[in-house]
């Protein structure tokens, strides 16, 4: 593997030239974090169309590998830059043809196929306005995303058609991967694009600014927001999330994530590319561990990036049988538990790197190729970020509120959240104290390193004691019968709220009282007296598509219960066992 200076590409002098020289300083600053951190600025672009001054220029004549499927059912696809970029040529001029015109919105709902990258440059091409869709939406989350986000066409799966038969108006219907003698009525095959012309010129220039992406976010309060990102807040803003991932000319990428999600842009297509990587996935039907590692094994894997989900079952396998040539190892989501960051190092000698990002940003707190990672913490702004810990009054903390300094204005944050008549909010300082306020509450350490908490409106007193649900999450996912926990306020007439826990079971493990006694016990032993676990209830988790738990729903039924004194057939209290029982005495009953 060897480092590429992309200006020696002929993309000197293009539109793309600030944000070349930007990416080619983090490229050799990769290790130097204060280096990076104190000499990066974003580039200042005018005009920038990341996929023609960008991408195409790097793909000429480029026979590296672009991007890699492995599909346990349809086999393996690769395709290299030049590959990609006369394809994703030959889909815009098709698109075009059926009327696609710059600042469309483009529906795209596909799971992880070749033609999800072509059209996600294809669109860009054109200047049109993709609005990526997970194929896990219903029809009535389809209808809102048609209502609010102003779609004129849809690029669908074949299996995915039919969701569309009910929603009515005047929209394109693309489908892709149908036989074409049999294409769903009404709806035109995406594969008679390969037919058109591998020519294309823009009808004109493309400014930075320009909409280039508008997201759902996954809605874990609140019904989900529009978050629109322009031709430099989403291309050029992960160069950050380059740095953090530790991406390098030639890498070998893996990102498990769901199209549709931000995340799956963040790194499955800007940062691998922006760094000149392969990206890689893996398409399973049924996740498979054994499967997954030896296909990482077998096609040389050299950057994985996963959630803690995927990770916690990793480490159910003999890990360092598999020898990986992995060189750097991503937890995103949700910050991971130490344990597991130990398990898979004594296994592959690599530290599994945590970081912080929203849909409305890139990466903007991250641990950073080379540098000491701190047990729990998600680590330090990021290139390009400046963050500030604020209370509600406005006031610096060492805990509060992830805030953004809008002075400068970071590249990678959004243009603003999109309201139904295509006008934004009042822009992401709506509060006009010239800050982003991200609704994440955080703790600093001397070294300027940040710990999550949880959301602002997740966090909780209890007998005046400020509780992080994530903390005692992680200590219940240590129990061996717990598989996934979601920690909210009860009410309580003495401490005002107790932390209550609502779990779903692993395997081979019932919800009963003996198991609820195991995990009181668990918590008495890990935890400090005013964080314990005082309650718990044995429930499936509500959750929103994207899989992130409502814990907002949880708090609500916690409410209304406490207030009509019910509680569930399977809720257990502290209070419903004896002291002899929890293994106590009464030297050290809190």
């Amino acid at each position: 593997m060897s480092d590429v200076n992309m200006t020696d590409a002929g993309i000197t002098g293009s539109n793309a030239a600030p944000f070349i020289a930007a990416r080619d300083m983090l490229l050799r600053q990769r290790e130097d974090y204060a280096a990076a951190y104190r000499d990066f600025q974003w580039p200042k672009l005018d005009r920038f169309n990341w996929a023609l001054d960008y991408f195409d220029v790097m793909a000429r004549g480029n026979t590296q590998p672009a991007l890699w499927l492995v599909d346990e059912v349809a086999g393996e696809s690769k395709l290299t830059f030049a590959q990609l970029s006369e394809r994703s040529n030959r889909i815009a001029n098709a698109l075009r043809s059926l009327g696609v015109r710059r600042g469309d919105r483009v529906l795209v709902m596909l799971g992880n196929v070749v033609p999800l990258w072509e059209c996600m440059l294809a669109a860009m091409k054109l200047g049109a306005v993709i609005v990526p869709a997970t194929t896990l939406l219903t029809r009535n989350d389809l209808a809102d995303r048609f209502a609010r986000g102003r779609v004129r066409h849809v690029i669908a799966s074949a299996d995915a058609a039919a969701k569309f038969t009910d929603l009515p108006g005047d929209y394109t219907r693309i489908v892709v991967g149908d036989d074409l003698r049999t294409d769903p009525p009404g709806w035109i095959s995406y594969e008679k694009g390969y037919h058109a012309s591998a020519q294309f010129t823009a009808d004109g220039e493309t400014r930075a600014n320009d909409p280039l992406l508008l997201y759902f976010t996954s809605g874990t309060t609140a019904t989900p927001k529009l978050v629109l990102h322009s031709h430099q807040s989403y291309p050029v803003g992960h160069l950050s999330t380059m740095y953090w991932l530790g991406l390098r000319p030639g890498d070998v990428h893996l990102n498990i994530s769901s199209p549709g999600w931000a995340k799956h842009a963040w790194s499955c297509f800007f940062s691998p590319w922006n760094a000149g990587a392969c990206v890689f996935i893996v398409n399973q039907r049924r996740f498979n561990s054994r499967g997954l590692l030896d296909t990482i094994v077998r096609c040389g894997v050299t950057t994985f990036c996963a959630p803690p989900t995927v990770w916690r079952m990793l480490i159910q396998e003999d890990l360092a049988a598999w020898r990986v040539s992995i060189k750097e190892l991503i937890g995103a989501g949700e910050p991971l538990n130490p344990e597991v960051i130990e398990q898979v190092k004594a296994a592959w000698g690599v530290t599994i790197r945590d970081g912080y990002g929203q849909t409305e940003t890139t990466a903007l707190v991250g641990n950073t190729p080379g540098q000491k990672v701190k047990p729990g913490s998600m680590g330090r702004p990021l290139p390009g970020y400046r963050t500030a810990l604020l209370d509600p009054n406005g006031v610096a903390q060492q805990e509060g509120e992830i805030c953004l300094i809008l002075e400068p204005r970071p590249t990678g944050l959004m243009q603003g959240y999109q309201g139904q008549e295509n006008e934004s909010d009042g822009g992401v300082s709506s509060r006009g104290d010239g800050i982003y306020h991200t609704g994440d509450v955080a703790c600093v350490d001397d070294d300027g390193y940040l710990t999550y908490v949880g959301r602002a409106d997740d966090v909780f007193k209890s007998s005046d004691y400020r509780i992080s649900p994530f903390e005692l999450e992680s200590v219940l996912i240590e129990h061996p019968a717990v598989a996934e926990a979601a920690v909210v306020p009860s009410p309580d007439p003495l401490r005002l709220a107790v932390p209550k826990a609502y779990l779903a079971l692993a395997a081979g493990h019932a919800a009963d009282r003996a198991t609820a006694l195991s995990i009181f016990r668990h918590c008495r032993t890990a935890l400090a007296p005013f964080k314990r676990v005082r309650r718990l209830e044995f429930a499936e988790l509500p959750k929103t598509i994207s899989g992130k738990i409502r814990r907002v729903e949880l708090r609500r039924a916690e409410a209304t219960n406490r207030h009509s004194d019910q509680r569930g057939a399977l809720e257990f209290w502290e209070d419903d066992f004896s002291e002899s029982e929890m293994g106590l005495n009464a030297e050290n009953v809190s």
